[in-house]
């Protein structure tokens, strides 16, 4: 098995802090984030890993107070420049929220927006084509395919999640971004996410923040810890789970601080 210190380079991120007006909540962070690999951010509540993330499709630049610093380098390019277009990186790095967020439109129509908006369609043939591909990925075909045209807000939580990992994938990212998208749902429904990561990794990037460790350890092939802003440990997941480096990650992983 190819091990992940192997992989290319998908995102290169060099010292990155985030500030609020004078409150720093990230504390230069630098991380190397390999390809077709899910990395996991983890740590306490507050300690920055959902503001780092946010930092790799610029959703910071919609919140007034909030100024980065440092640079994140995808193909070479800083994605911070200022020449740099949010909205066209969006396209490029997909995100899925903490809470099914479906559009009040039809099935079809949240996954057919991306597409129809940044023009990836030249007709209806085509059209159909990205949205049943988009929803065959997500595992959601089978249980939508005959009934499209149905409002999606009548899904259930997970099949709603998984809409919109199947809107995100549709404008064809190479990176997906996950704000713990489990969290809102039961078991079986996350179970179901799991599983669906584990097969797109061999398409995307991924990225995940999520608060449950075991999550993190059954779904990523790295993990990073964070704690009051600053990135402790970064290193494959199975190395951070049984034999961290530093203590304050062991201290976390044993439930000794959280």
């Amino acid at each position: 098995m190819t091990s992940t210190n192997d992989l290319a380079i998908k995102i290169k991120a060099s010292e990155v802090s985030v500030y609020y007006d004078d409150k720093q909540a990230l504390k230069s962070v630098s991380i190397d984030i390999p390809e077709n690999t899910v990395t996991a951010f983890i740590g306490p509540s507050g300690c920055g890993k959902s503001t780092f993330l946010r930092c790799f499709n610029r959703m910071n630049d919609v919140i007034p107070s909030a100024r980065v610093e440092g640079k994140i380098e995808m193909g070479g390019v800083n994605i911070n420049a200022d020449d740099i277009d949010p909205v066209l990186l969006r396209a490029q790095i997909g995100m899925v929220f903490q809470k099914p967020n479906p559009f009040p439109k039809s099935i079809y129509d949240n996954v057919a927006y991306g597409p129809r908006i940044h023009g990836l369609a030249s007709n209806k043939t085509d059209l159909d084509g990205i949205v049943e591909g988009s929803l065959k990925k997500a595992g959601l075909w089978n249980e939508v395919s005959d009934r499209l045209m149905d409002k999606a807000t009548g899904l259930s939580g997970g099949q709603q999640q998984r809409l919109c990992i199947a809107r995100a994938i549709a404008v064809s990212p190479t990176v997906l971004l996950m704000d713990e998208p489990c969290s809102a749902l039961d078991p079986i429904a996350t179970a179901v996410i799991e599983d669906l990561i584990e097969e797109l990794r061999e398409r995307f990037s991924i990225i995940i923040v999520t608060h449950s460790m075991q999550q993190a350890a059954r779904v990523s092939q790295k993990t990073a810890y964070f704690h009051l802003g600053s990135l402790i440990e970064h290193d494959e997941t199975k190395k951070i789970f049984t034999n961290p480096e530093h203590e304050q990650t062991e201290a976390y992983i044993s439930g000794k601080i959280g």
